[in-house]
């Protein structure tokens, strides 16, 4: 599994910012474009997000040449927040480690995503195994049938929320495990992709 150099929000905002615009206009802003973005009329400001991009890895940059940054990747980072039980509710454990999504995933780079460690296997059936890395769209709300991360009295867990009538559960993908109805429920996500770790780690 890659792992990156964390970023800052705003950094984050501005490589978002430059990678948008090379993906729509085919080239990339010039400094003055990226202070404008950033609300500045300051391009040292400007040059100073792009040079701490640059030694993150995020952009390379042709020097003297006025559109000369570019993107080294245009896939997206975001962070695994910890570990989530596809078996007996657990707690997320914090974890500030980020991930790269692999040209494989097809996210909406609107919504905010991070992503999780699976522990167990109550959703095998699925596809979803025991140490795969699962990616969460953030909502607080869910359909019938959506695989979510729902926030029990017991703790959190990775299920198929099921909605009859005034009654909800949540169902494994797995013989061996048992609905859950539980008396509180927080949707804290959306199931939309795994990445799977490779057997070297």
């Amino acid at each position: 599994m890659q792992q990156i150099k964390p970023l800052t929000v705003k950094q984050k905002k501005a490589l978002d910012y430059i990678r948008n615009f090379v993906v729509h206009r085919g080239y990339a802003p010039s400094l003055r474009e990226i202070a404008e973005f950033l609300d500045t009329k300051n391009l040292s400001t400007a040059q100073y997000y792009i040079e701490e991009l640059q030694l993150k890895g995020y952009l390379t940059k042709t020097i003297n040449k006025t559109r000369g940054i570019t993107p080294t990747s245009t896939r997206q980072e975001i962070p695994v927040l910890g570990v989530i039980a596809a078996g007996e509710p657990i707690e997320p454990l914090e974890n500030p480690e980020n991930i790269t999504i692999p040209d494989t995933v097809n996210i909406n780079t609107r919504y905010p995503h991070y992503a999780l460690k699976v522990k167990g296997d109550s959703m095998m059936d699925m596809g979803i195994l025991d140490n795969d890395i699962v990616i969460i769209k953030h909502q607080m709300t869910a359909e019938s049938g959506e695989t979510i991360v729902a926030i029990t009295e017991k703790g959190a867990t990775l299920k198929i929320f099921k909605r009859t009538g005034n009654k909800i559960s949540l169902e494994p993908r797995n013989k061996n495990f048992q609905t859950i109805y539980p008396t509180s429920l927080e949707i804290r996500g959306k199931f939309v992709g795994l990445i799977r770790p490779s057997a070297n780690g």
